[in-house]
């Protein structure tokens, strides 16, 4: 399979130990199936930018990019995907843990269904598991995401393997954050536009070398992440629920009153008075969404 229309991209800070082995895998898997590669060294302090610049040097099909300053994983992944000039592009983890035959199963996927995005969901027997604790917060996102964007049609939101229609993917790269987020962020506006999202098997291998920095704050800020961009795309999910139940507070505090005969309390009033302004925000806010929707 010839994948010309084809970029891995892929981010890197302070891999030196991992990219030793995997780097001489990716230049011969592009190599012998035609497909670029770009990697974004995101301001190493180990020897990572001067690895891959050798090795730009000696292999046409890699272009290394490095930041000035550490922008962190989304920001060195929008840069990878900007620099990217083929029609599909496939984002993978520079720590190994992706197989590279995934990558051909991805592009078929694309192929067979002309998706827009396809996101690689990760067998939960793989060797990659990451303990309860994560998966459990995996897990709860995914709730919080499926809660807020209608009809989700992912269920590996977080991973970090997918392909992407390029031009759409950079149309976008404005609204994604630079941090750990990018990976559910991306998508989740893919299917608040409604483009064609789906997802193809991939088996994820455990960590080559080093560790994931992925903590408490990262699926806190993630969270926040998706509120932001719903809010962004489609603030009614938000607002409508929020005020509805306020209002409906307001409605059952308010009947022991009115069955004693002593009139609506100060507290159901400010209940209700609340649920109605937040809808009402929710209403503008959706009117500045549709014309937010246009620009893009």
């Amino acid at each position: 399979m010839q994948l010309s229309d084809l970029t891995l991209v892929i981010p890197a800070y302070n891999e030196e130990a991992s990219l030793q082995q995997f780097l001489p895998e990716l230049l011969d898997f592009c190599e012998n199936n035609g497909a670029k590669l770009v990697i974004v060294d995101d301001c190493s302090t180990d020897k990572t930018g001067e690895m891959l610049d050798k090795a730009a040097s000696e292999h046409n099909c890699l272009q290394v990019h490095h930041h000035k300053v550490n922008r962190g994983y989304g920001g060195a992944l929008i840069s990878g995907l900007q620099f990217s000039q083929t029609r599909f592009s496939v984002t993978l983890d520079a720590d190994g843990q992706h197989r590279l035959e995934d990558v051909l199963n991805l592009f078929e996927k694309q192929q067979q269904t002309n998706a827009d995005l396809v996101v690689g969901c990760r067998k939960t027997d793989s060797g990659g598991g990451s303990g309860l604790y994560r998966a459990l917060g995996k897990k709860l996102i995914r709730f919080i995401a499926g809660k807020l964007v209608e009809n989700l049609p992912i269920t590996d939101l977080n991973s970090g393997m997918k392909l992407y229609d390029t031009q759409l993917a950079q149309r976008y790269l404005k609204l994604c954050p630079d941090g750990m987020a990018f990976s559910e962020v991306l998508p989740l506006i893919f299917v608040q536009q409604k483009h064609l999202v789906t997802e193809a098997e991939i088996t994820v291998a455990p960590r080559r070398s080093g560790k994931s920095t992925i903590n408490t704050m990262t699926a806190l800020d993630t969270m926040l992440q998706i509120i932001n961009i719903v809010m962004v795309f489609n603030p009614m999910r938000i607002f409508l629920p929020i005020g509805g139940v306020m209002i409906l507070f307001g409605i059952l505090w308010a009947i022991p009153f009115l069955l004693r005969g002593s009139g609506l309390s100060s507290v159901s009033m400010m209940a209700m008075t609340a649920g109605l302004l937040l809808i009402m925000m929710g209403l503008l806010a959706e009117q500045l969404a549709q014309i937010r929707k246009k620009d893009l």
